[in-house]
């Protein structure tokens, strides 16, 4: 499209018989408005070489970078729904942690389970050493923590509690755990203690009878509460060991093999180990059992809590009330 003022100058300059533009200056006029001189074919096809590159460079790139944006967007959306599921959950049992306190008084936990359709008679819990932890803290919280679950068992009124911790630290200091307990449970009870007696396989058990007062106490508290320790050699290991005097003995003759029943095995384990707790509960954010004994958790009712770190009061409360809810199928 010409512009005015250069089609006025170019017809001025053509009246005055091309005296008033010199050549360069008409050059100039008329340059913007002539076509680009045609290119070399050798630059022709380095241009076009070009464009094809810049075009196979964004598609390739489409190409191989494309699930790393679907990953992006995936892992920002899953990551977003984690966080809004910690903080509901974080939100949640702060709430429950006020509403249902037990401000170690044994009647105030009875008052929030004794409206339970059921208790379990054998409560099972698996617990954590923190390796990480400097000077003894992690034995000294380790033990605190199965003290604290001694406590709200007997004041559930739940005579059995087994506490499963993988690497056996705490079958090592069974005097101090026992030493413990005792304590914790004078904390709750005051003068009513109830007896408490720990073992654990292959260990010396330690009895503690309880209190006169409690003895002569007329209501229906609890009098004795069992304490069982296992760790992981209690599990597979006492299965092999099991299987191979099994073997042994029938290769003997000492027993034959249509006695080796189900019932048999089971009668075995119960002994030297322990018997199948009604409620296992798990204070960790996700159900890992950490070679807990396979045999004796075959038909026991798993607890845990989602998003959940470290041991409290509402872990257990909401772990019996789960399992007061539960239907026993048992297999049907």
């Amino acid at each position: 499209m010409f512009k005015p003022r250069d089609i006025e100058a170019y017809r001025r300059d053509e009246k005055l018989g091309h005296r008033m533009l010199t050549p360069e200056e008409r050059i100039r006029l008329l340059k913007p408005y002539l076509p680009s001189p045609p290119l070399h074919p050798s630059e022709q096809a380095n241009k076009r070489a070009m464009e094809e590159q810049q075009r196979l460079g964004v598609r390739r790139f489409l190409k191989t970078h494309w699930h790393l944006l679907v990953f992006t967007i995936i892992h920002a959306l899953f990551s977003l729904y984690i966080r809004i599921r910690q903080a509901y959950h974080q939100v949640v049992n702060k709430v429950s942690s006020i509403y249902h306190h037990h401000h170690r008084a044994p009647d105030l936990i009875y008052n929030d389970v004794k409206d339970l359709r059921r208790l379990p008679i054998h409560l099972s819990v698996i617990l954590t050493l923190d390796e990480d932890a400097r000077g003894g803290t992690g034995l000294a919280k380790l033990i605190e923590e199965a003290s604290d679950i001694a406590a709200w068992c007997a004041s559930a009124r739940i005579p059995q509690l087994s506490i499963y911790e993988r690497t056996g630290t705490l079958k090592g200091y069974l005097p101090r755990v026992h030493r413990s307990m005792t304590q914790k449970l004078a904390a709750y009870f005051g003068p009513n203690i109830p007896g408490i007696g720990i073992r654990a396989p292959h260990c010396p058990s330690m009895e503690t009878a309880p209190t006169l007062a409690a003895s002569r106490s007329e209501n229906d508290g609890l009098k004795h509460l069992s304490v069982m320790i296992l760790s992981a050699e209690d599990g597979r290991d006492s299965i092999v060991d099991l299987t191979k005097t099994l073997a042994d003995m029938s290769q003997r003759g000492k027993i034959s093999t249509s006695d080796i029943t189900i019932e048999l095995v089971d009668a075995e384990l119960s002994e030297s180990v322990m018997g199948e707790p009604d409620l296992l509960l798990l204070f960790g954010p996700r159900v890992e059992l950490v070679g807990y004994p396979p045999w004796q958790v075959r038909l026991t009712e798993i607890s845990h809590v989602q998003d959940n770190e470290g041991v409290n009061y509402q872990v257990f409360y909401r772990g019996l009330s789960k399992y007061a809810g539960a239907q026993m199928r048992w297999g049907r």
